[in-house]
């Protein structure tokens, strides 16, 4: 099993600082010209790769900390894109990237991959993925291992493929408008949300320089990435940039209301003895982001009735979605990730008050019902407690169901998945992010999985994506299919709720009623409550 320390070692070759070319000394096969200047790759046998383009005329520091994104502006100066940009000001997290990698606030950029094509394959574009990473909104990076992209493209050539970063935490998501000084501040409660739109601006731009189709892009996203690309189609404007939606793990669940955003600023503020947006910009950078931990799994998107809309399922209930096709699911096991990650002595005392608080806000009713799951037999075993399956269910399995109902409602197509392959690690099981290695085709970054999963049915699930990327249906027929069977995925319907089941060694179609992804009486209610 890949260890932490061997995974991120081979990644530390990735990190360096990008340099202007001033002398006209650079390879011009791997150099691409875009609107921001010439961005000079690297190549990797037959993939070439960009790291740290910029995507924005001016990065997020000094006057620019909680303003909107600054568009990007014509440049016609030669430049690296060899190495990642700086991650995101974090915390540190169980993948150690906020804590390994360079971190600064000027941290937004964007990296592209694409195959070095034969001059007779030029000619047609190709569709463009483009991945938000997650990790809460407050951890993650583009540099995650399991998550470049050079592996993938190898085995798809026939796409390009980019990820983007965006502010995370207080830097991306804190509301300041209410302060004494505060009305300089009116987009920081969705500066990361603005931040992802403003590289899906760039790569509509300046995709078609590296091969890319600018009118067929799918945005991909696992947890807080998953929430992410399911609020992105909500914002105005936005389905220019896009065209189809995979949602690994992630709905809008993770968001809040603007009181719940004011609390948690006004919580930070007293913490830091600060009064004003002034009093906030004098704090080192360091002792901001150490200080709002405190706000651990509270910083998210707002719901601000403006930028996002006060109820995003209504939304997709109401049809803004319909032209855009979804391919959307959840891992069985979802709840083992925090289990594991926290610990056995931690987790106890984290989980019994995330669910008093959460229970605090049902009517009694409500309660009833969300106690009877949780001391339900077949949910609380010992080795799985029921509450573990409660946080499934307000987080992830339920808010999964009640998006694939009302994107349908609404007019629109989602396929829908269970993901359920299961951890060689203990206590692990099918876990939250424990797909992603195989989604982007990393067998070697185990340290979720605690092994390889079936090589046949890795590739089968990748080119299902893939295809869905290609033509917003992700079925296969047994010509294309790496297990050369045929794999009809229906679309989810209001009558059958069909799902597609990601078994290790049977993908198959099957009524959400015989895998019971979510509890229709005791859990799918749960929906109205969101996270805080």
């Amino acid at each position: 099993m890949t260890s932490i320390k061997e995974s991120r070692v081979r990644m530390t070759a990735l990190y360096g600082e990008n340099h202007e070319i001033t002398d006209g000394s650079y390879d011009k096969s791997l150099a691409v010209k875009c609107i921001n200047g010439t961005f000079v790759g690297k190549r990797y046998e037959n993939v070439i790769a960009y790291r740290g383009i910029p995507f924005v005329g001016k990065q997020p520091v000094g006057e620019y900390r909680w303003k909107a994104p600054v568009e990007f502006a014509p440049d016609d100066g030669v430049y690296e894109a060899h190495y990642f940009g700086t991650v995101p000001p974090q915390n540190g997290d169980p993948m150690q990237i906020g804590s390994l990698y360079p971190q600064s606030e000027a941290c937004l950029y964007l990296n592209v991959w694409r195959a070095e094509d034969q001059p007779e394959e030029k000619a047609e574009k190709k569709p463009v993925i483009v991945w938000i990473h997650g990790g809460a909104f407050e951890i993650g990076s583009t540099a995650e291992p399991r998550e470049e992209g050079v592996s993938y493209v190898r085995e798809n050539p026939d796409i390009v493929f980019a990820s983007i970063e965006y502010r995370l935490g207080v830097y991306g998501f804190l509301h300041l408008s209410h302060l004494p000084d505060g009305k300089d501040y009116p987009d920081a409660q969705n500066l990361g949300i603005m931040d992802q739109m403003m590289a899906l601006k760039w790569i509509h731009e300046n995709i078609a320089a590296f091969g890319g189709d600018p009118e067929n892009v799918t945005i991909i996203g696992e947890s807080a990435g998953g929430c992410s690309v399911c609020l992105l189609p909500l914002v105005k404007g936005s389905h220019k940039y896009f065209h189809r939606v995979i949602a690994q793990s992630g709905t809008p669940f993770c968001t809040r209301s603007p009181e719940e955003a004011i609390a948690c600023t006004d919580e930070l503020m007293e913490i830091l003895g600060c009064k004003t947006v002034a009093d906030l910009q004098k704090v080192d950078p360091g002792k901001l982001v150490e200080n709002s931990a405190v706000l651990a799994l509270r910083v998210f998107a707002e719901r601000d009735g403006d930028y996002l809309p006060e109820n995003p399922y209504d939304a997709y209930k109401n049809g803004a979605a319909k032209d855009i096709a979804m391919l959307q699911g959840c891992n069985k096991d979802e709840g083992g990730y925090f289990a594991y990650n926290l610990g056995e002595e931690a987790y106890g005392p984290f989980a019994a008050d995330r669910k008093a608080k959460k229970l605090a806000q049902l009517t009694e009713e409500e309660r009833a019902k969300a106690e009877s799951f949780c001391n339900d037999e077949k949910n609380n075993r010992p080795d799985y407690p029921g509450v573990t399956r409660l946080f499934e269910q307000i987080m992830f399995k339920a808010p999964l169901i009640r998006m694939s109902e009302n994107q349908t409602m609404g007019g629109g197509r989602s396929y829908t998945y269970y993901f359920t392959p299961e951890s060689s690690v203990p206590k692990m099981w099918c876990a939250h992010t424990i797909e992603i290695s195989t989604v982007f085709n990393h067998p070697e970054e185990n340290l979720i999985t605690g092994r390889q999963f079936d090589e046949t049915f890795s590739k089968t699930l990748r080119k299902m994506w893939i295809q869905f990327a290609k033509t917003g249906n992700p079925s296969l027929s047994a010509d294309i299919s790496p297990d050369g069977k045929d794999h009809e995925w229906p679309a989810y319907d209001l009558e059958n709720k069909y799902v597609m089941v990601f078994d290790e060694f049977n993908i198959h179609p099957a009524k959400e009623a015989e895998v019971k992804i979510t509890d229709w009486d005791r859990t799918y209610f749960l929906t109205k409550y969101y996270c805080i």
